[in-house]
């Protein structure tokens, strides 16, 4: 065989190789404060805008072993005060867990309660025409977002949308799990500022900051 081409394919695959390991491909893994868009992409916050209308900020990932989905992303904004239920005296079928990550179907459960209405439960579910996307979370799954809420309040902002409240006043959002033991008349408020949880009438109206999971 010829010694000019033998150093020819030589120099051309190590060429190759010098190139395809120095080639850095891009990280398209989600990551804690990325945003997840109208149209079902996830991108980081630099990326709004031209076409991206951004939704929700990812506060937590999701562990396969035990978690559905890829990621819980949370809302840029609050529904306004809404009551967990349309009257007192009614379990309405959530698990009660405080330690479950079961907000999509306690939310379910709520909006399908035939018993008595849930006012939060139908804004929630009235938020997209695509049918159930948005829920409100659980306990558990609030305090995922306490955990992440300095970091995604960041986030928010770049978006446009409105950072969790610092203030006492205006902490107290509804979960999604009813008290165990006294579901029949009582629903577990969670305050984003100090990761309290506070046992309220499932008829009051309070401040809800709905969640959605990445799949």
């Amino acid at each position: 065989m010829n010694r000019s081409f033998i150093l020819t394919a030589l120099s051309m695959t190590v060429a190759f190789a010098s190139c395809t390991k120095h080639m850095e491909l891009p990280d398209t893994s989600t990551k804690l404060g990325d945003v997840l868009c109208t149209d079902g992409s996830v991108v980081s916050p630099d990326r709004c805008g031209n076409g991206l209308v951004p939704i929700a900020v990812v506060f937590h990932l999701c562990d396969p072993e035990t978690e559905e989905g890829t990621a819980y992303a949370v809302y840029l904004d609050d529904l306004s005060p809404v009551a967990f239920a349309d009257s007192i005296g009614v379990k309405q079928d959530t698990s009660a867990d405080v330690f479950g990550y079961d907000g999509n179907a306690n939310t379910y459960a709520l909006f399908s309660s035939t018993a008595t209405g849930s006012p939060m439960a139908d804004a929630v579910f009235s938020m997209w025409r695509y049918g159930q996307s948005a829920y409100v979370p659980s306990v558990a799954q609030m305090q995922l977002m306490y955990a992440s809420k300095k970091h995604i309040n960041d986030c928010m902002e770049k978006c446009g949308g409105t950072p969790l409240s610092d203030s006492p006043d205006e902490c107290w959002y509804w979960t999604s799990t009813e008290v165990s033991g006294q579901e029949t008349a009582k629903a577990w408020l969670y305050s984003i500022v100090t990761g309290a949880r506070q046992e309220t009438p499932k008829d009051e109206r309070h401040k809800v900051r709905p969640v959605v999971t990445i799949y």
